[in-house]
């Protein structure tokens, strides 16, 4: 995947909010903080996960915590801007 924001593509937003989610349940408080901050319960989440509004709601916790946005984007092998910019693009935000 490319850098530069006409490659960045639907698919690969997707998997990017993919990633985001493993990241986030890999880690209990992680996970609790963005339950708490959503309203999502477990269970929804499990049922979910795949769905575009709910890897929206993943981007955009992490991209709204600069600290969390550093940590997943250097361990998933992302830019901080494409990370950014799948939030936008499962947003709808992004053309």
């Amino acid at each position: 995947m490319s850098g530069r924001r006409s490659r960045l593509d639907r698919a690969d937003a997707e998997a990017i909010a993919l990633a985001a989610l493993i990241f986030l349940a890999e880690d209990g408080g992680r996970l609790g903080r963005f339950l708490a901050e959503t309203g999502i319960d477990a269970g929804d989440l499990k049922r979910s996960a795949g769905e575009p509004g709910t890897l929206a709601a993943v981007l955009d916790h992490v991209t709204r915590d600069e600290s969390l946005l550093l940590v997943f984007a250097a361990g998933a092998g992302h830019a901080p801007e494409q990370v950014t910019l799948a939030a936008a693009l499962m947003s709808g935000e992004a053309a």
